[in-house]
């Protein structure tokens, strides 16, 4: 069942969901006023000329990579783009008045990816 989830990433359809909802999605995150569930509700009509993989994939990435493009702002501006962005707009703020703004992006992305790697295993193996 993980192999064939594995192959389905290898799809040319997939591939350019991925990457383009990984962008949009970090744009979107990132304008203050615009959240993750509007993003995916925009793109469902989006996603119906799409196949199922490709769709789901652009959906799961625009929400995932808005909530984490919130915190950029957060860090920089002290304007969180998402309200799950909220708390990184205190700590991340106070380290870019320190002058260490590109720390507070950084320990942001790297506590993105692990809390999503590590649901996302959570999900894969709970799931079934």
């Amino acid at each position: 069942m993980i192999i064939q989830g594995l192959k389905l990433l290898t799809h040319f359809d997939v591939i350019f969901a991925l990457i383009t909802g990984t962008l949009g999605g970090m744009f979107i995150g990132a304008m203050p006023g615009l959240s993750a569930s509007m993003a995916v509700a925009l793109l469902i009509p989006v996603t119906f000329s799409m196949s199922g993989e490709a769709g789901i994939t652009l959906l799961a990435v625009v929400y995932t990579s808005a909530i984490y493009g919130g915190s950029i702002t957060a860090c920089l501006l002290h304007t969180p783009g998402t309200p799950a962005s909220a708390a990184t707009a205190a700590d991340g703020f106070a380290l870019t008045k320190q002058g260490k703004g590109l720390k507070a992006i950084g320990t942001s992305t790297i506590c993105s990816m692990i809390g999503g790697t590590a649901s996302a295993f959570a999900l894969l193996l709970i799931a079934p």
